[in-house]
């Protein structure tokens, strides 16, 4: 089995890649090629083919033979200026690529979504699950995830190829040399996280979701969606114990109205706040991310190791990495 894994050279792919080459696909006999796909040539320690997801001729010729196609490639920003290029990365991107895999007789894709395309909530008790219904009147405010839900819709969409689509919570582990997923606790390393709004997020270990991927190559219902969450806590709680790990103090916890607050306050303002990114990281940690994850447990196996594992390697790997040392130090 031929399996191909977009974004090669991200924090998910590397982790995808490392995992199906160290332990396979779960209950398949055959051996099986991996091959990345990257923009670039870089040194990834499997074979690289070059593709880009907005030239879907390129991805045509990079899906050539390929039974089996992982789709992590994208990009995070929740800033105002970047709402255009989300949608080209995630929407016509998808659409391109499902495009070109359907072309090239791929059997299945594996196509990495959000939970954040169902679970957000302004209730501080809710849970989602796969079958709850997108809340498009909250995530419509952030291009990120709307770009992201109509990506996983036109991906589910198609009919010609297997789908199964995964949508993990916020990735954490060792091994993020970007900071883009981590950046909850660089920023908190930093000290630049002196309170916290009163809403709830979930997380995964990057680890377990690339074990789960493995599983998705062969396993899964095709057209379902699996959400991939390990633990539910308020940001309080969550930042408290990365406190505890690090030697630092807990932040304070913002009033209930803080939401309220910032919907009433132009967006253009934010006292002590002049990047719009940082008001909209306040604006998301207001409502709860809960998840649950019965489904991808049932059907792909999914066994998130312990959250207090995930939380000090994540650490750890925060403090140790070059690029992303500075920041960390400054504590």
């Amino acid at each position: 089995m031929k399996v191909l894994v977009t974004g090669a050279t991200g924090f998910l792919g590397r982790q995808v890649l490392k995992r199906i080459a160290a332990e396979g696909v779960p209950g398949l006999a055959e051996p099986v090629e991996l091959l990345g796909l990257s923009r670039r040539a870089v040194d990834i320690g499997v074979p690289l083919r070059l593709g880009d997801i907005l030239d879907q001729s390129s991805m045509e010729a990079a899906f050539a033979g390929v039974d089996v196609v992982v789709h992590a490639a994208g990009d995070v920003s929740h800033h105002p200026a970047d709402a255009l290029k989300m949608w080209d990365v995630h929407v016509r991107g998808t659409e391109y690529m499902m495009e070109a895999a359907r072309r090239a007789r791929v059997r299945r894709v594996v196509y990495l979504s959000s939970s954040g395309t169902i679970g957000i909530s302004r209730d501080a008790e809710a849970v989602a699950d796969e079958d709850s219904p997108a809340p498009m009147d909250i995530l419509q405010q952030w291009s990120y995830y709307r770009a992201k839900c109509y990506a996983e819709k036109s991906a589910l969409a198609v009919r010609d190829v297997e789908v199964i689509c995964l949508n993990p919570s916020l990735l954490l582990g060792p091994g993020d040399t970007r900071g883009t997923s981590t950046r909850p606790v660089r920023y908190f390393l930093a000290r630049r996280i002196p309170a916290v709004p009163p809403g709830g997020l979930s997380f995964v270990d990057v680890r377990d979701v690339a074990a789960t991927v493995a599983a998705a190559v062969t396993r899964g219902q095709p057209g379902r969606r699996y959400l991939l969450g390990a633990a539910n806590m308020t940001f309080l709680e969550f930042y408290s114990r990365i406190a505890r790990i690090s030697g630092m103090r807990p932040p304070m916890k913002l009033p209930s109205v803080t939401r309220r607050f910032l919907e009433w306050l132009p967006e253009a303002t934010l006292p002590g706040f002049e990047d719009p990114e940082e008001r909209i990281d306040i604006e998301m940690a207001c409502y709860t991310w809960y998840i649950k994850s019965d489904r991808a447990t049932a059907e792909l196996g999914f066994r998130p190791r312990d959250a207090g594992v995930t939380l000090h390697d994540t650490v750890e790997s925060v403090t140790q990495v070059p690029a992303l040392r500075g920041d960390a130090e400054s504590r």
